[in-house]
């Protein structure tokens, strides 16, 4: 591909992506619906999707940032949940869809089907990230999905592997598969977990925020590469490493941390933009693919893989919410009590995406005897009819399906009242801390530098507690909101200051870079405070 179509590509996406802010429509939605049409757009360049960008380059990136930003601790808390999702949901998706693909669509082989089954067995992590991140779903179905997405694209591209060795004649058994399995699984466990604390002990002695955030961008990378060098699974791999990295982040260096987190941001923004127009864009190539099957024909067939994907989601989510709960007391006390609520959300949000695409293009034109794969083109069109039905369909009625169900959203009063709970402790501690140090001859400050330090962390101990309070009749603002208005303000006209003085001559380009450094610094701080 030419460097402007690649650039025309992420530039038209994430102008799509930001405008989808100002509506409630889903980025996801919008990307697909703009892809489709633009398709169709004459002099727009054929943008086929290629397994061998995707699959290496595309989706380690965007797992690794959805660890990172994954809680560890709730994840291991709702382990069973997910490994029923991410692992017994997939294996159960891919018979189930595969034979029933099998019945529906005539003269389509068993292998094929199931082929077809792995291929659209697992929701996409991209979908599930955007999708729950936008609708504020209460954090332990949050949790689920995400784990869920983590881990569910090992299992189908190991299902994948067995069933296509099968259908192309290479031989595959059932103890064949298991093993398969059992090593792709646990050898991508062992590589991130040998892989994850030299790479943490680098990024905490590394001195340079530059050169640590360099190291950030090549860990996802690393991690896969090596994982599937030696046969095992590199999306396990990705998400073991990033899981340990984001639970020890802040052991690294401050001005990594801030750094890293606008790097991914926009690299995230930038992948999840452009993944979700590539699905759109691949109508053409496709339908032109479809071959001896008629367009009516193959939208029927459509129809009905898509109901029995929704359906089957629906067999396995519901048993698995309550049927371990009826048979165990341990996990009847261990876990919080649910309703059936609950599982018709998750089972509702299994929108497929780009990795169910790039593995479906993966399949091979021909068989080990030369011939050619038994209906190709049918599949690779059932899974992008797949992807843009659950997308667009699922997509576009989650929101209004929570709102029915009235699922109680995070409570965030709650939430003020810990972390304000939680900086008090901290500052009781700080507070603590600076009085030693002071009584330290080595640490003597003149006073209005030690009642500064005292300022400012009484500052951080109050703005929390002054969220909680009462609100100014006239602005609509809380003490701490007007505080962070001011000081921006203060700030700006800081900001002035420093380029008219360098206008003047009488500062140098490279001061005042430094200068306004330590006011964008400060305005950052105060940014995370207001959006936290």
């Amino acid at each position: 591909m030419d460097a402007l179509p690649l650039v025309a590509l992420i530039a038209a996406s994430a102008a799509i992506a930001g405008a989808a802010r100002r509506t409630p429509v889903p980025a996801p939605l919008l990307l697909v619906t703009a892809g489709l049409i633009a398709a169709y757009v004459p002099g727009v360049p054929d943008y086929t999707l290629n397994p061998n960008i995707v699959l290496p380059l595309v989706l380690p990136p965007l797992l690794h940032k959805a660890a990172v930003d994954s809680s560890y601790l709730d994840l291991r808390a709702n382990l069973r949940p997910v490994a029923l999702l991410s692992v017994g949901y997939v294996l159960f998706a891919t018979v189930a869809v595969g034979y029933l693909a099998f019945l529906l669509v005539p003269d389509l082989p068993l292998t094929a089907a199931l082929v077809l089954g792995a291929v659209i067995a697992p929701p996409d992590a991209v979908a599930a990230t955007a999708i729950a991140r936008r609708l504020g779903l209460p954090s332990r179905i949050t949790t689920i999905l995400q784990g869920e997405s983590l881990v569910n694209d090992a299992t189908a591209i190991t299902a994948f592997k067995v069933a296509l060795a099968a259908a192309v004649g290479e031989g595959a058994s059932w103890a064949g598969g298991i093993e398969e399995f059992v090593l792709a699984s646990v050898g991508g466990v062992v590589v991130g977990l040998v892989l994850m604390v030299p790479i943490h002990w680098l990024r905490t002695h590394l001195k340079e925020a530059l050169l640590q955030n360099t190291l950030s961008l090549l860990i996802p990378f690393v991690a896969y590469a090596a994982a599937e060098q030696v046969g095992a699974s590199g999306v396990l791999a990705v998400v073991v490493v990033a899981l340990y990295l984001g639970h020890r982040s802040w052991q690294v260096d401050f001005a990594t941390r801030l750094q890293e987190e606008a790097v991914w941001k926009m690299v995230a923004f930038i992948l999840e933009s452009s993944v979700f127009a590539l699905i759109g864009l691949q109508l053409p190539y496709v339908l032109k693919g479809l071959g001896g099957y008629g367009v009516g024909e193959s939208l029927w067939y459509a129809f009905g893989v898509f109901v029995a994907v929704v359906v089957v989601r629906f067999v396995w989510v519901f048993p698995a919410t309550f049927l371990p709960r009826c048979l165990s007391k341990r996990i009847r006390e261990r876990e919080p009590d649910t309703n059936w609520t609950a599982p018709v959300v998750v089972g509702w949000a299994g929108m497929r995406g780009v990795v169910s695409l790039a593995i479906a293009f993966s399949i091979p034109l021909t068989t080990a005897d030369g011939e050619p794969f038994p209906a190709r083109n049918l599949v690779l069109f059932l899974t992008f009819t797949t992807v843009i039905s659950t997308l667009v369909v699922q997509g576009l009625t989650l929101p209004a399906l929570i709102r029915a169900l009235k699922l109680p959203g995070r409570d965030r009063y709650a939430e003020t009242l810990a972390e304000a709970q939680a900086q008090s402790e901290a500052s009781q501690a700080a507070e603590v801390r600076l009085n030693e140090l002071l009584e330290d001859e080595q640490n003597a400050l003149p006073p209005p530098l030690a009642d500064r330090l005292r300022t400012v962390m009484e500052r951080r101990r109050n703005s929390v507690w002054e969220r909680l309070g009462t609100v100014s009749e006239v602005t609509g603002e809380s003490a701490d909101d007007t505080y962070r208005r001011l000081a921006r303000e203060m700030i700006d006209a800081e900001r002035e200051v420093f380029v008219q003085l360098r206008d003047q001559r009488r500062i140098d380009d490279e001061m005042m870079r430094t200068l306004l450094r330590r006011l964008d610094l400060e305005e950052a701080a105060a940014y995370r405070e207001e959006s936290s």
